[in-house]
C-alpha cells in the first residue's frame, strides 16, 4: 500500500490527483501531446503507471480533466477582470473593461492552458468530446459579450467573439517574435497594438 502522505486517504488521492494534473500541463507545455501519456505523468513525479490509472483511463481523459480544470479558473478570471471597477475602486468604462479582458486574455491564450485545445483536437476526440471542449472555449468569450450586453451593443455574443480573432492573432505575433520569427516589434508594442485593436473593434 502507497504511503499516505496527507491526514486522511481522500487527501492524500487529492494530493497526488492535482500533482499528476500538473506534471501533465508541464509535459504538454515543453514536449507537446504525444509525449503525454499516463505512464509518462506517473514518472515525472515517481508514481507508477499501475497507480496513475487510478485517476486517468486514457491521455484523452487527462486532457479532458485538464480542460475542466483549467477553463473554469480562466473564465472567472476573465469575469473578475470586467467587473465593473478600476483598482481605485471608481467605476470603469467600457474602454477600460475591454481593455482589462483582452490583457487577461492574452495571457490566457499564451499560457501552456490554451495548449489543451489543440492538443484535444490532435487526439481526434469523439463528436461530444468536442461539443464540450466547445463549450468551455465559448464561456471564456462569454464574460466580454456579457459586458457588451450591458453597454447596449447589438450583437453582443457575435462581435465577442470576432474580437477574440484579434487576441489571438496579437498572441501568434508574440509567439512568433519570442521563437525567433519575423517581425520587428518588441513585446510591448505587439500587446498595445493588440489591445488597441481588439478596442476599436468593440466601438
Amino acid at each position: 500500500m502507497p504511503r499516505i502522505s496527507a491526514a486522511t486517504v481522500a487527501a492524500h488521492r487529492a494530493n497526488q490527483h492535482a500533482a499528476l494534473l500538473e506534471a501533465a500541463r508541464e509535459i504538454l507545455a515543453a514536449q507537446g501531446v504525444h509525449a503525454l501519456t499516463p505512464a509518462a505523468v506517473g514518472a515525472r513525479i515517481g508514481l507508477a503507471r499501475s497507480s496513475v490509472y487510478r485517476y486517468f483511463s486514457s491521455t484523452a481523459d487527462i486532457l479532458a480533466q485538464l480542460t475542466e480544470e483549467a477553463f473554469p479558473r480562466w473564465a472567472d478570471r476573465l469575469r473578475a477582470t470586467v467587473a465593473g471597477t478600476t483598482p481605485d475602486g471608481s467605476a470603469a468604462s467600457l474602454d477600460e473593461q475591454v481593455r482589462a479582458y483582452g490583457r487577461t486574455a492574452l495571457e490566457f491564450i499564451g499560457s501552456p492552458d490554451y495548449a489543451l485545445i489543440p492538443a484535444s483536437l490532435t487526439l481526434g476526440l469523439p463528436p461530444e468530446c468536442r461539443e464540450r471542449l466547445n463549450e468551455l472555449h465559448e464561456s471564456l468569450i462569454e464574460p466580454l459579450g456579457d459586458v457588451l450586453r450591458e453597454a447596449g451593443c447589438d450583437h453582443p455574443a457575435l462581435r465577442a467573439e470576432l474580437a477574440w480573432g484579434v487576441l489571438r492573432a496579437g498572441t501568434l505575433r508574440l509567439m512568433s517574435q519570442s521563437s525567433g520569427g519575423s517581425g520587428t516589434e518588441e513585446t510591448a508594442e505587439i500587446i498595445k497594438i493588440t489591445l488597441d485593436m481588439f478596442c476599436r473593434t468593440l466601438r
